[in-house]
């Protein structure tokens, strides 16, 4: 009996994960693939297209192929993702980093544009993958990221090390702390940034989510009370008295939230609500304050 191709194992898994009901099946096929057998990237199966498989290749592809048919998220499966170009560890303590999300880097980045050695904290870190693009990029910063979970906040610490960003690392800017939102900062130093990915599915959502997410995301990290934003008002309520003088406030949310909070915005008199922003998609994604 002939061994089966490269080829012949691609459109037989793009056809498979089509009938699964896979979003972008025939990528997310190439993904699994490439990585399953150890290629560099995924444009490498184009130039293998005849290779032959043998047994024991099948076999680790059709583990991986039989986890994505469950609907486990490919970066789980892969093992890690790409943030800002930093290559973030992914499993099911800590919610997968977005693409959009990178935008909230580079609004962070603008803010702090002629400031000195800022002191930027992110709550709810997860995989810490902002903190450590934030720690990256921003020259001079000193970053804290904070969670309630302790799962989430080990994968941080990886993430962390594996980005040369770990407690033992030399001259290491990024720290970590536990505990429920600014509960966690337990420094005198004023905040220069405070940026924030917080749950804010409202509850009435769950069961209806992408399977991706209901069945391997962590609960604790997608729902934020009824209309979503629970822990939104809670972090603001926090926040007099921690900002220095001008510091922004980076907030991401739903998009049907984003005048909600504008509209709210003078329960918190210590602050000016900033703006609503759009990703790079244009949908409304963030909202922005800055402390009075």
């Amino acid at each position: 009996m002939p061994q089966m191709t490269v080829l012949e194992i691609l459109n037989r898994t793009k056809v498979f994960f089509e009938k699964k009901g896979i979003p972008d099946a025939r990528l997310d096929a190439e993904y699994i693939i490439s990585h399953g057998l150890k290629m560099k990237s995924r444009m490498d199966i184009y130039l293998n297209f005849e290779k032959p498989l043998t047994d024991a290749e099948l076999d680790v592809l059709r583990q991986m192929v039989a986890r994505r048919a469950n609907r486990e998220p490919l970066q789980h499966i892969i093992g890690d993702t790409s943030f800002r170009g930093f290559i973030i560890k992914c499993d099911k303590r800590a919610l997968v980093p977005r693409p959009e999300t990178e935008m909230l880097v580079d609004m962070a980045k603008e803010r702090l544009k002629g400031v000195e050695a800022p002191f930027i904290v992110e709550v709810g870190t997860g995989t810490a993958a902002i903190s450590i693009a934030c720690a990256k990029e921003i020259a001079g910063a000193k970053v804290l990221a904070t969670d309630i979970s302790e799962d989430a906040l080990s994968l941080a610490r990886e993430n962390a090390d594996a980005n040369e960003l770990g407690a033992n690392a030399e001259g290491s800017n990024l720290t970590f702390a536990q505990g429920d939102l600014l509960d966690a900062v337990k420094v005198d130093q004023k905040i220069d940034c405070l940026i924030a990915n917080l749950p804010y599915i409202p509850d009435g959502e769950k069961g209806k989510l992408q399977p991706e997410v209901d069945k391997f995301d962590p609960a604790l990290a997608l729902y934020g009370g009824p209309d979503g934003l629970d822990l939104v008002r809670k972090l603001l309520q926090q926040t007099e008295g921690k900002l220095s003088a001008g510091a922004p406030i980076l907030l991401e949310i739903g998009s049907e939230q984003a005048e909600v909070l504008k509209n709210e915005a003078a329960n918190y008199p210590w602050l000016e609500f900033a703006g609503i922003h759009k990703d790079y998609c244009g949908n409304i994604r963030f909202v922005s304050y800055k402390n009075k």
